[in-house]
């Protein structure tokens, strides 16, 4: 992580310095391999951890097993994994502020841009530092302690490991190439050996457990593949409502802040409501929520702003969608890990939470798919003008965007709806 961050600083800083030992493409694609290899190898120790931190079968702080209800069980996950996101969230208020003082009084020229950026790679720096720092501070609190721990050494499962191995292998391979369907195929072909991994941790689980575990996974996999409106609003938004990066900013550390908030706020509820019943109130809200979109598209914002004297403008509306938004995707996303944690076997607790996120992030390239596609039935072009003749090579359209809109929230409301009915009418009935 650190080279990958130095990488990026000095071809922002030096980059005729870079230039004369490898190209500007290379460095990059150096860094951009570096840094998933680094967060995914941190994030695999962290999601273990996390997932082992609730285990029934520790008696240290359980005298009695049997009292230790499923309950509980789910209460602590939901708690544990509330921690992890709490600290991932008050990461990005932390680089949210830092955004939006160093884009405070940005002056618009590339160069300045450039050297902001380098500066904030510079920064990011600490971000190693502290994960490695923690090490150290837990050695050198618990130096008196003596820690007599037995550890069972499962034997590795090869058919796990194999299929494993033969989907990385399998998305490097089509991934790096480019042919017709090509995200088609790699996402339908993962899905399939995803499942087939997933099938072979579960094999061992009763059946209604069985059952439980692919009717709620449907659910999950159904709502993260949703569509979203794509890059056209956020263009939209910068051309003709004037938002600009400070603006950004600013949204991201009103969103991690009401997030934080709101964590703790629906504490209570993402424990006590079950799976179906939390992304049906979910996909509800997810669908209201774009509809201040739509609002500004219309301008309604320039009536609102007459009537209120500027105080209600395009900046309000879309900072007080964002302070209802934010706290939507962890409110989805801690029971969903809690859900996975919670439903792992035992014998491999850390394998089955790593490959069920990797099912579930598999929905979020689903979504990307989804809303590719819909960008092409309502096509949305931003302005595009050649550097050195400031000619329009291609003119903005916008026409279509409140279309494109209207599509998500439709699709947004009704498909998780259906998909829900259907899986609780089945034998796959998500009990959880």
């Amino acid at each position: 992580i650190t080279i990958s961050l130095l990488i990026m600083y000095n071809l922002l800083a030096n980059r005729l310095l870079m230039e004369t030992y490898f190209s500007i493409e290379f460095w990059y694609i150096i860094s951009t391999i570096l840094t998933p290899i680094g967060y995914v190898l941190q994030d695999v120790v962290a999601d273990a951890m996390t997932v082992e931190a609730v285990n029934p079968n520790f008696k240290s702080n359980h005298k009695n097993d049997n009292n230790f209800n499923s309950s509980i069980i789910k209460e602590e996950h939901t708690i544990v994994q509330l921690y992890g996101r709490f600290a991932i969230i008050l990461g990005s208020l932390i680089v949210g502020l830092i955004n939006l003082y160093m884009f405070s009084g940005l002056n618009q020229s590339m160069e300045d841009i450039n050297t902001i950026y380098a500066n904030i790679y510079l920064i990011a720096i600490i971000i190693p530092f502290i994960s490695v720092s923690g090490v150290f501070i837990s050695r050198i609190r618990n130096k008196n302690i003596i820690r007599q721990t037995t550890f069972t050494v499962q034997k590795l499962d090869y058919q796990i490991f194999l299929g494993s191995f033969i989907f990385v292998i399998f998305a490097i391979f089509l991934g790096t190439l480019k042919f017709p369907f090509s995200r088609e195929i790699v996402l339908v072909t993962s899905l399939i050996l995803i499942s087939i991994i997933m099938r072979l941790l579960i094999k061992n689980l009763d059946k209604t457990q069985k059952n439980t575990i692919i009717g709620t996974s449907i659910i999950i996999f159904v709502y993260r593949a949703l569509p979203g409106p794509g890059a056209g609003l956020n263009w939209f938004e910068i051309d003709v409502l004037n938002f600009d990066q400070s603006f950004f900013s600013l949204l991201s550390v009103i969103s991690a802040a009401i997030t934080l908030i709101g964590m703790l706020v629906f504490k209570k509820f993402m424990v006590d409501t079950a799976l179906a019943k939390l992304f049906v109130i979910l996909s509800i809200l997810s669908a209201i929520l774009y509809i201040p979109s739509i609002l500004l598209y219309y301008e309604v914002h320039k009536v609102t702003s007459i009537i209120t004297h500027g105080i209600v403008d395009a900046k309000f509306i879309a900072i007080l969608n964002t302070a209802a938004e934010s706290p939507l995707s962890q409110v989805a996303m801690i029971p969903l890990l809690a859900w996975i944690a919670k439903n792992a076997p035992i014998k491999y607790k850390a394998t089955f939470f790593a490959v069920f996120a990797s099912f579930t992030n598999l929905a979020l390239s689903a979504k990307e798919l989804f809303t590719s596609y819909l960008n092409k039935i309502f096509v949305i072009k931003r302005e595009i003008i050649d550097k050195e003749t400031n000619n329009i090579i291609e003119a903005a359209n916008y026409v279509y965007l409140d279309s494109l809109i209207i599509s998500v929230i439709i699709i947004t409301l009704f498909v998780p709806l259906i998909t829900i009915v259907i899986i609780q009418k089945s034998k796959f009935k998500s009990l959880d």
